[in-house]
C-alpha cells in the first residue's frame, strides 16, 4: 500500500502539492481579509519544504511554493496579461528557492535546539530579503508583502511605526516558523515557545512603549469618486460627472478635495477651457483641487501621470509627475524583447514617462500634502521621504477600473493604513471607481469606504499629527538587521564547508605511477 511520503516522491506531485501551500497565504490578504491566517499560512509550506530529501528538492520546492504565492497574490492581474502572469510568476517565484533551501538546513531531519533556534531568526531573514528584491518597482513592486495582511490589527499598526511593514512580515514569518517546529520536531519545542513568547513580549512592549502621534488639529477633505465610465467618450463624460458632483460641496466648508488617478485626461496645457472650469469649482467650493491628468505634455515630449493642484485662479505650478510606474501596465520592461505582451493581454501599447523627484504641495489653509500616484502607496519608502519632508497629508490618487470584480480595489485601498501607521501621517485614498478610504495618523478607518458601486463624494474630518515615528527617523532597520544575520550565515557555512574539506580523509588507495615508476602528475 503506498504512503503519502510514496506519493510525494513524485517531483510533479511534489512541485504541484508546493504551488498549493504557497497560495495559501492569500487569504489573509483582502478581500478575505483573514489577518489571523497570516500566522499559519505558511506552515503546510515549511513542513513539506523541511522533508525535502536533498537541498536541491527543498529548492524546488521553494521556488514552485513561490510560484503559487505570486500568481494568488496577482490573480486580478489575469484579465490584463493572460497566460504571461504564469511566466512572471515563474521567474520571481525563482527568488523564493533559496529560501526553501534555508528551510531544510535548518530545520530538516531532527534539528539540534541550537539549530531550531536559529532557524526563527533566520527563516524570516531570508523571507525578509525575498520581499526586499521583489520591491524594486522594475519586478513590480512591492505588492502582497505578508505583513501588510494585518492592516487592521491596532498592536500591528503600532508596530509598523517602530519597524514599518517590514517588521510585520518578519514577525508574521516567524510565527510561522515556531508555530511548524511545533507541530513537527518535539526536540526544538522549546525554543519555538521561547519565540512566541518574544514575538507576544515585542508587540506588547511596542504597544506600551512605542510613540503615539500627537493629535493637533484636523482638516476637512473631500473625496470625488465618479464611478465607472466607460465608451469612447469616457474622458469627456467622466469629467462632466466630476465636475457635477464637485460642484456639490459649495457650501461644506472643506479645506481640499481629492479627484482619483487619470481624472483628467486631457493636458491642461493644450486644454485651457478644461483649467478654467476647474479654476470655477475652486472657487465655488473654496477649497483648491488636487486633479491627475494622464495625457501627452505640451512641454515636453511623453506621456505623463502627473498631481496637479488647481486653485481659484487657476493652476498653482505644483505638480507631481509619478515616479514608479506599473510594468506591464504603464510601460513594457525591454519592449523590444516583450513587446509581445501586448498580444496576449491588456499590457500597455505606449510607455508613460516617469518623473524625477517627489514634491510637497502647499495647498489653501496652510496644509502640505505629499502626493502619491496608484501603487506608489505600496512603496514605504515615498510615504517616509513625505513626511520627512514636510507633508501633513498624504494624498493616493488611484484608479482600479479595469480590475472591478476582482480582490484588487480592496487590497490597494487597505495598503494606506499601514503607510499611515508608518509615518504618524493620515492618508487619503481618492480613487475614480472605488474603493476610496480614509486613514488617521495611526492608521485607524476614518469614516466609511466608498465601495466600488459608488458615484458620490464624501467628506472626511481628518485628525492631523505631527512628530516623528521610529520608522521615519530610523528606516528600514529590520531589512538590515536581516542582512547582518544572513551575511553570518553564509560566514558560518563557508567556515564549515573549509573545515569540512581540511578534515576529510585521505584516499586509501596508492596514487597512480607512470611507466618509469613514478607517481602521476594530474594535468599532464
Amino acid at each position: 500500500m503506498k504512503t503519502f511520503g510514496d506519493w510525494l516522491a513524485s517531483p510533479w506531485r511534489r512541485s504541484l502539492l508546493a504551488a498549493l501551500a504557497g497560495a495559501l497565504p492569500v487569504f489573509a490578504f483582502p478581500a478575505p481579509s483573514l489577518w489571523w491566517f497570516a500566522y499559519v499560512a505558511l506552515v503546510p509550506w515549511i513542513l513539506l519544504t523541511r522533508s525535502a530529501p536533498t537541498g536541491r528538492r527543498a529548492a524546488y520546492d521553494g521556488w514552485f511554493g513561490g510560484l503559487g504565492f505570486m500568481l494568488a497574490v496577482h490573480s486580478w492581474l489575469v484579465p490584463s496579461l493572460s497566460v504571461f502572469i504564469i511566466v512572471i510568476a515563474g521567474l520571481l517565484g525563482v527568488l523564493w528557492a533559496p529560501w526553501g533551501w534555508l528551510v531544510r538546513r535548518f530545520l530538516g531531519g531532527v534539528p539540534s535546539p541550537r539549530r531550531g533556534a536559529a532557524a526563527l531568526l533566520v527563516l524570516p531573514s531570508g523571507w525578509l530579503m525575498v520581499e526586499l528584491v521583489r520591491s524594486w518597482q522594475g519586478l513590480g513592486g512591492p505588492w502582497g508583502l505578508l505583513g501588510s495582511t494585518q492592516w487592521q490589527v491596532e498592536p500591528a499598526l503600532r508596530l509598523a511605526s517602530v519597524g514599518g511593514v517590514w517588521l510585520l512580515s518578519f514577525l508574521v514569518v516567524a510565527v510561522n516558523v515556531a508555530v511548524a517546529v511545533l507541530v513537527s520536531v518535539r526536540e526544538v519545542r522549546v525554543p519555538a515557545v521561547a519565540g512566541l513568547v518574544a514575538t507576544a513580549a515585542a508587540t506588547s512592549a511596542a504597544w506600551v512603549w512605542s510613540p503615539r502621534p500627537d493629535v493637533d488639529g484636523s482638516v476637512r477633505i473631500a473625496v470625488v469618486q465618479p464611478g465607472v465610465i466607460a465608451g469612447d467618450d469616457s474622458g469627456v463624460r467622466r469629467f462632466d460627472r466630476e465636475e457635477q458632483l464637485t460642484r456639490q460641496l459649495a457650501g461644506r466648508h472643506v479645506d481640499l478635495i481629492a479627484w482619483g488617478e487619470s481624472s483628467v485626461g486631457f493636458d491642461l496645457a493644450k486644454r485651457p477651457d478644461l483649467a478654467r472650469r476647474i479654476a470655477a469649482l475652486s472657487k465655488e467650493t473654496g477649497a483648491d483641487i488636487l486633479v491627475n491628468v494622464d495625457a501627452e505634455r505640451s512641454d515636453k515630449p511623453g506621456i505623463y501621470k502627473s498631481s496637479i493642484l488647481v486653485g481659484p485662479k487657476g493652476l498653482t505650478g505644483d505638480r507631481y509627475d509619478k515616479m514608479r510606474l506599473v510594468p506591464f501596465g504603464e510601460y513594457i520592461p525591454f519592449r523590444s524583447l516583450l513587446g509581445w505582451a501586448t498580444s496576449v493581454g491588456k499590457a500597455a501599447g505606449v510607455d508613460r514617462r516617469h518623473g524625477t523627484e517627489q514634491v510637497v504641495m502647499s495647498v489653501g489653509h496652510g496644509l502640505r500634502v505629499g502626493p502619491l500616484i496608484c501603487f506608489e502607496t505600496a512603496f514605504p519608502d515615498m510615504s517616509r521621504h513625505l513626511a520627512q519632508d514636510g507633508a501633513d497629508v498624504l494624498l493616493a490618487q488611484s484608479s482600479t477600473s479595469s480590475f472591478q470584480n476582482s480582490w484588487a480595489p480592496e487590497q490597494h485601498a487597505t495598503l494606506a493604513a499601514l503607510r499611515a501607521a508608518e509615518t504618524g501621517r493620515p492618508v487619503v485614498h481618492a480613487t475614480l471607481t472605488g474603493v476610496s478610504a480614509v486613514y488617521g495618523p495611526s492608521g485607524e478607518r476614518i469614516g466609511s469606504w466608498l465601495g466600488t458601486g459608488a458615484s458620490t463624494t464624501r467628506v472626511y474630518d481628518v485628525p492631523l499629527a505631527h512628530g516623528i515615528t521610529p520608522y521615519v527617523r530610523y528606516g528600514d532597520w529590520p531589512v538590515q538587521g536581516s542582512l547582518l544575520i544572513l551575511a553570518l550565515v553564509c560566514a558560518g557555512e563557508g567556515m564549515r564547508a573549509f573545515r569540512l574539506r581540511r578534515t576529510a580523509p585521505r584516499p586509501l588507495v596508492p596514487p597512480a605511477r607512470t611507466v618509469h615508476e613514478s607517481p602521476a602528475r594530474p594535468g599532464r
